[in-house]
């Protein structure tokens, strides 16, 4: 599966999800920066949410902007989507 990203640095005291906005989820992160260490946060905290591994969490593009397009393998279309659809 294939999701954009709007990560907004240094927002909280924790990596968390702040929402939606249509197929883009918005992710706060604790970090200050928008590339290098946000993206192994990001990684990080997707492949968790996720429920897969870091190796099935792909940054394809945007590595070093705020708007991120990801991939997610590494488990079945639907479930991912059922996860996707319990972000408010």
């Amino acid at each position: 599966m294939i999701i954009r990203v709007r990560v907004i640095p240094k927002a909280s005291t924790w990596t968390e999800i702040a929402g939606r906005i249509g197929s883009t989820v918005r992710v706060k992160l604790m970090t200050k920066d928008i590339d290098g260490p946000a993206n192994a946060e990001l990684v990080e905290f997707l492949s968790e949410f996720f429920d897969v591994s870091d190796d099935n969490v792909k940054i394809l593009r945007g590595e070093k902007g705020k708007e991120k397009t990801v991939e997610i393998e590494g488990r079945p279309e639907e479930e991912l989507e059922e996860i996707m659809e319990s972000i408010p």
